[in-house]
């Protein structure tokens, strides 16, 4: 891919953004590539060293401000005309409650999400607190002589350490799973107010 290629595919690509964030990125890049060529690769070396077109896209989404876009996108290209504002107006006891009430549940299901996680990281919290009782319990039954309480909390801190090692490891990996996932429906989110025209 050359130059030409490569900034008429982000260009399109940005069409969503601000006129004048779109120049500032095509110029930023273009930049980049002639001073790439300076030092002494070829065109298509320099697009192909900056990456394809899509993950540029993704980084200058995930650089945008959510607002911006936004706003971008709301941003009226024309004037409304009278018979328009009247009925936002007598629509609005109707797209007001069901835009809120989508913006809530998304909301909700985003804070139950997270509550299940902490929910696994307080699980595992309280398998180590009972490794810490199985080990009073053992010197508690030794003082005492008692063989079989003796043998029950060994079993019941191994069995407390062996589940709190798994829920480390789990609650790890799905705290990095949701987060991952957070940043993808982020960018999506931004992607979808951007342009996609190839």
């Amino acid at each position: 891919m050359n130059r030409e290629e490569f900034l008429t595919g982000l260009g399109k690509r940005l069409s969503g953004l601000p006129q004048e964030d779109i120049d500032e990125r095509l110029s930023f890049y273009e930049e980049m590539i002639v001073d790439r060529m300076e030092d002494g690769i070829t065109e298509e070396e320099a697009v192909a060293e900056i990456g394809s077109v899509d993950s540029v896209i993704e980084q200058i989404m995930s650089e945008t401000p959510l607002a911006k876009l936004v706003k971008e996108k709301v941003k009226p290209k024309r004037n409304l005309r009278a018979w328009e504002i009247v009925l936002l107006v007598i629509g609005s006891p109707v797209w007001i409650p069901l835009a809120l009430a989508a913006v809530i549940v998304v909301i909700a299901i985003y804070i139950v999400i997270w509550t299940a996680v902490i929910c696994v990281y307080v699980a595992d919290l309280s398998m180590m607190v009972g490794i810490i009782s199985g080990v009073i319990s053992i010197m508690l039954y030794c003082g005492a002589g008692n063989f079989a309480g003796i043998f029950f909390a060994i079993g019941m801190v191994l069995a407390c350490g062996g589940g709190a090692i798994l829920l480390f490891f789990a609650s790890k990996w799905i705290t990095k799973a949701i987060l991952k996932l957070s940043k993808r429906i982020l960018l999506g989110i931004k992607s979808s107010l951007v342009g996609r025209e190839a």
